[in-house]
């Protein structure tokens, strides 16, 4: 089983680069830190659950979506 923290950051990477956004300007959008922005995408860092609505809204998706996204690349948990 994949790593949770991993699999999160690697999904947020991915829906930030094809939204053609920089870590920078994520974190921006989401009011967060562009360093966190960085842990969480390396799986240094899990969300909490206001800095998944808030990145959930910056990258155009909903929280649902990306959980269910996330449960389809872990295989469950």
């Amino acid at each position: 089983m994949t790593n949770p923290n991993v699999a999160f950051g690697k999904l947020i990477a991915d829906l930030r680069q094809s939204a053609q956004l920089s870590q920078e300007e994520l974190a921006d959008r989401a009011a967060i830190h562009r360093t966190y922005v960085s842990q969480l995408e390396r799986g240094l860092k899990s969300p909490t659950l206001v800095t998944l609505l808030r990145l959930s809204k910056a990258l155009g998706t909903t929280p649902s979506k990306l959980m269910r996204q996330l449960e389809t690349d872990i295989g469950g948990f």
